[in-house]
């Protein structure tokens, strides 16, 4: 038999994320892809990752309570950043 897998357990995974810059109004967009639906956003990288992560253990929760299938991490490196530029700043 099986231990169910706890809160803390997914909590404690390695799941990569995606943080993205808006080039139009400065803000920060970060998702867990693994987790569909799992996303926040910030005035800087650090509020959007904090906040990701408040969102992760509700997004987690719910699925808990709910007996829904929660997917591991994908095997990648835990943090992807991903940099769109402004176009008027981008070197020709």
């Amino acid at each position: 038999m099986t231990a169910e897998k706890t809160l803390e357990y997914y909590m404690a995974l390695p799941y990569p994320i995606v943080l993205i810059a808006d080039p139009e109004d400065g803000t920060w967009y970060a998702k867990i892809p693994d987790l569909t639906g799992c996303m926040a956003d910030g005035n800087t990288p650090a509020e959007a990752l904090a906040a990701l992560d408040e969102v992760k253990a509700l997004w987690l929760e719910v699925s808990l309570d709910h007996k829904h299938d929660i997917p591991e991490p994908m095997m990648v490196d835990p943090v992807m950043i991903e940099l769109r530029q402004r176009p008027d700043l981008q070197r020709a």
